[in-house]
């Protein structure tokens, strides 16, 4: 079961989960961060970490927030010609400049 980050972390983006994260897990929209839902080990480190207490848990996270996180995965995002997938490591890509829909959106 992975981690989700939500809402609370638009436009925020702390990144104390980023430093903590073993895994490197955590990539880097415009406007927001997103747990590889594969990536991630489960292990909670991201959400002791985040002063804003936008990361839970998978399965209890809100279910918008959560089908948005895969989507960044999944889904084509805008200026890219392919799904982000599971690429082994934000650190090696950086920041992506581009969020989903709905935050795009918000």
């Amino acid at each position: 079961m992975a981690y989700v980050i939500g809402a609370s972390c638009v436009d925020i983006m702390d990144r104390s989960c980023m430093e903590e994260c073993p895994v490197d897990c955590i990539y880097e929209g415009e406007r927001k961060l997103y747990i590889n839902p594969v990536e991630c080990i489960d292990c909670g480190a991201c959400e002791v970490a985040c002063p804003e207490q936008a990361i839970t848990l998978d399965r209890k996270a809100d279910p918008e927030h959560r089908a948005d996180n895969r989507r960044f995965f999944e889904e084509i995002l805008p200026g890219r010609d392919a799904p982000l997938g599971t690429p082994g490591g934000a650190g090696a890509i950086g920041p992506l400049g581009a969020d989903t829909a709905l935050v795009g959106g918000r």
